[in-house]
Order: structure tokens, then C-alpha cells, then sequence
């Protein structure tokens, strides 16, 4: 793990998270509701302005960087040269598919309605894999603990080994979190925009922009009004505190 901005940041290869994962979910009999998130620029962001989002993050079992900047600078500033992304989209395809022969069960929660069932069936189509035992759409609002206790129950009774969200940040991380204190799984883990993308709802940028670090062009492209204020932001932002946490580092060295 290498901090970023204060967060730990999973430090090794894709690939390595990928087989953890699906070891853990194997071999681990404790069914420790580890929690998991593809962490990019706008957490890292947010972690920054909200006290509760970074005791969140830090919280987690991994957070794997979601985004070519996150992995530049842990490359190039952190001292990680194996750091790979970990774009939501891609580590949920890549366990579906290497889980989809063996005896994991999965639970999707996130997305509006109807959009994990969609992405129920998209799973046995893409990656061959028929473990689904259920699905869950959240209401917009904040769920009490009454509902995330009853919605806990409703996921231990499916035998789930791992939960899968796809909301946005910060909401599905705190929402994982709390729910997390309901359920016996081995991982719930936060993917964001993964199910829209796998059941083709929403475009994924080109290869050689995702490579660039240039997918939040492509998605601002897309979705200009949506998505305007929040790049305006974070782009900025994420070089500003990376340049003070470059700055502060090399003080205490002095």
C-alpha cells in the first residue's frame, strides 16, 4: 500500500487484486465483510474537503487506484512502480469471468431500476457466469438502519460471497460501510459506473484515452451537463493537493 493524499492505495498489479479477491472468497471461512473500492481522482478529491469520507477510505480493506493519474503518482512520487489502474469496469469484469467456474455467489446492489437485473443477465452472456443469487435497486434517499439490517438479512439468506455497488462516490463507499455492520460476506466491493458500462448504457472511453488518463474527457463529451461542475473541479483540485502533498513531503525531509 502507498498513501495517496492520505489514502492507502492498493500498490501492486491488477491482476494480483483480481486473484486476492477471489482466493479470499475461496479459502476464507471468517466472512470478514472486507470492503473494497476502485478509488480515482474524485474520491481522492473528496477525501480531502470531507472528514468523513477519508476515515471511510481508510477504513477499507483495498482501495485500488480508478485512474491514470492516482497511478502516476503513486509511479512516479510514491514509489510504486508496479502500481496498475484498477478501473471499476475492468476488475468487475475480470472476477466474474475468472470466478465464473467456481463456487462464488454474487449479489449486485446499485443502479436504477431494473439495471441489475439487466446486468444479471449481461454477466452470464460476457463472462459465463450464472452465480447471481440476487439483486437490490437502493432508493435516492439515505436507508435507515432498520432497511440496511433487513436488506443484510436479505443478502446473507442468498449465501453471497461477494456484494458488488454501483453507485457514485462517496455515496456507494459510506453506503458499503454501513451496511457492511448487517451482512456475513467475504467482500462487498464499490465499482461506480461498472453496471451501466456492462449492460452498454453508458459508452466506455477508447483504450488509447483510458491509457492517457483522458477518460474524463470522453465522459464530459458525453455527458457534458452532468458531469461539467464535477470535472471543472476535481481535475484541478487532484493536481493542487497532490502538489501541496509533494511540497510537505520534501520539508520534513529537510
Amino acid at each position: 500500500m502507498k498513501k495517496i493524499l492520505g489514502i492507502p492505495i492498493f500498490s501492486e498489479t491488477f491482476q494480483r487484486a483480481v486473484d486476492h479477491v477471489i482466493n479470499r472468497a475461496l479459502i476464507d471461512h471468517a466472512r470478514a465483510n472486507r470492503l473494497v473500492s476502485l478509488t480515482g481522482a474524485h474520491g481522492l478529491v473528496y477525501s480531502q474537503k470531507t472528514p468523513l469520507v477519508a476515515a471511510v477510505l481508510r477504513a477499507f480493506y483495498l482501495n485500488l487506484p480508478d485512474g491514470m493519474p492516482g497511478v502516476w503518482v503513486g509511479r512516479h512520487l510514491k514509489g510504486a512502480p508496479q502500481m496498475e489502474r484498477g478501473r471499476g469496469p475492468d476488475f468487475f469484469a475480470a472476477v466474474m469471468a475468472q470466478s465464473a467456474s467456481k463456487p462464488i455467489k454474487h449479489f449486485f446492489c446499485g443502479g436504477k431500476e431494473g439495471v441489475a437485473d439487466q446486468l444479471k443477465s449481461a454477466c452470464a452472456q460476457k463472462f459465463g457466469n450464472t452465480q447471481v443469487v440476487g439483486t437490490y435497486c437502493p432508493p435516492f434517499r439515505e436507508m435507515s438502519d432498520e432497511e440496511l439490517r433487513n436488506l443484510g438479512a436479505t443478502i446473507n439468506a442468498t449465501g453471497a460471497d461477494i456484494v458488488w455497488m454501483g453507485l457514485s462516490t462517496p455515496k456507494q463507499e459510506i453506503f458499503a460501510q454501513r451496511l457492511g455492520r448487517f451482512t456475513r460476506v467475504h467482500f462487498l466491493v464499490c465499482v461506480g459506473a461498472a453496471f451501466d458500462f456492462h449492460i452498454g448504457a453508458v459508452r466506455e472511453a477508447p483504450l488509447f484515452l483510458q491509457k492517457m488518463g483522458m477518460e474524463w474527457a470522453f465522459r464530459l463529451a458525453m455527458e457534458p451537463r452532468r458531469l461539467y461542475r464535477r470535472y471543472a473541479e476535481i481535475v484541478p483540485a487532484f493536481i493542487y493537493y497532490n502538489v501541496v502533498d509533494l511540497i510537505k513531503g520534501e520539508e520534513k525531509k529537510s
